[in-house]
């Protein structure tokens, strides 16, 4: 992945963040600080990674993208009508979600790849990953 291109990645994750801290401030200004409160809940996802690195992998990649948060909020206004409470709990739920994915995104934590924690769509995080970049380019001579 080119520089430019994590970037533009990382300026998106944060554009969503933000949006969803200021939906949650003008459509539930009561309940701002489930937000912040809920933030680490949805990293109980990397418990996958206590079976296998494939297993963390699918588990955090199942509750770190924009589709479910995407389908919160859908929920939530259909439930409107209906049942205000719900629709409420689900959208500030909606909210803390896509908030928490874009901080995470912001900084650089893209979905897993399932050989390790460590290896994410936009590129490797932790210590030493110019290294591990360069190791990942050099072609194995075991292989020949």
């Amino acid at each position: 992945m080119t520089g430019q291109t994590h970037a533009i990645q990382r300026i998106e994750g944060g554009a969503i963040a933000l949006f969803a801290l200021i939906a949650v401030l003008v459509l539930y200004p009561e309940w701002w600080w489930v937000v912040l409160a809920a933030f680490l809940v949805f990293d109980f996802s990397m418990l996958g990674y206590a079976r296998s690195p494939a297993a963390g992998a699918a588990s955090y990649n199942t509750v770190h993208n924009y589709a479910l948060p995407a389908l919160a909020a859908v929920t939530a206004l259909a439930l409107e009508p209906v049942s205000p409470v719900a629709s409420t709990a689900i959208g500030v739920v909606a909210c803390a979600w896509a908030f928490h994915v874009g901080v995470d995104r912001a900084l650089g934590y893209g979905l897993k790849l399932p050989d390790s924690f460590r290896s994410t769509h936009l590129g490797v995080i932790g210590k030493d990953k110019a290294s591990d970049v360069r190791s990942r380019d050099v072609p194995d001579s075991s292989e020949d």
